[in-house]
């Protein structure tokens, strides 16, 4: 274990409980992503994806030129 985790861990001893359980509850989530393999979307992240669904739906596309840009930007 990391000291930094250790740390942590020792000081949310003296944490209220509900925030104890709140931390829990986190790693306990964190956990269970880790062993499903499966990701699961933040609920900005499924907005982000639903507005560009929504533009899909619109009939808005990137154009060749600007699909090459990003890739071009963005490749190493």
């Amino acid at each position: 274990m990391s000291a930094d985790l250790k740390a942590l861990i020792e000081r949310a001893e003296n944490w209220p409980e509900a925030a104890r359980e709140e931390l829990a509850a986190i790693a306990e989530q964190i956990e269970g992503e880790l062993q499903a393999h499966e990701y699961s979307a933040s609920d900005d992240e499924l907005r982000v994806i639903d507005a560009a669904t929504a533009s899909l739906d619109r009939g808005e596309r990137a154009s060749d030129d600007e699909v090459a840009a990003a890739f071009a930007k963005f490749r190493l």
